[in-house]
């Protein structure tokens, strides 16, 4: 199984803010910390916002915030709702396989690819920043506003 680059994106952006103690941090300071193209990072916290996992604040004071919702929320939900419905491979597509009649494969597939998300789904945004991941991301965040 292999999250999309967005999926993985928004969970890096969701840990970052999960650290967060003083003042928030804007769009682009996330993606300068994260190392990730600033276009892309908003994008990701536009999902985010819309699915009520980070707040945006703008102005003098504003920022990004990671909601109460966004702290609590399962891994294996937000992996789900990011990577949409689908299955590992494609057999209807533009061109069918010509195995799907009798094919036992795709349904192995399809419980493969639930278990990995069952495997997630007991750890939440928090519990991904615990020591030595909430540390290093500190670190990270510190560095890159020193520079």
């Amino acid at each position: 199984m292999r999250l999309t680059r967005f999926t993985d994106l928004a969970l890096r952006v969701l840990m970052r803010l999960a650290v967060e103690k003083g003042d928030l941090p804007t769009t682009r300071e996330v993606a300068t910390a994260m190392e990730i193209p600033y276009t892309h990072t908003a994008k990701v916290v536009s999902r985010l916002q819309h699915l009520g996992l980070v707040e945006a604040r703008r102005g003098r004071g504003g920022g990004l915030a990671l909601t109460a919702a966004g702290r609590s929320a399962s891994v294996g939900t937000v992996v789900r709702t990011l990577e949409g419905p689908g299955d590992v491979v494609e057999c209807e597509g533009d061109t069918p396989c010509p195995l799907r009649s009798a094919c036992t494969l795709r349904g192995a597939l399809r419980r493969a690819q639930e278990a990995f998300f069952a495997a997630l789904d007991p750890l939440t945004v928090d519990e991904l920043v615990t020591a030595p991941t909430g540390p290093l991301l500190l670190g990270l965040s510190a560095t890159r506003r020193d520079d």
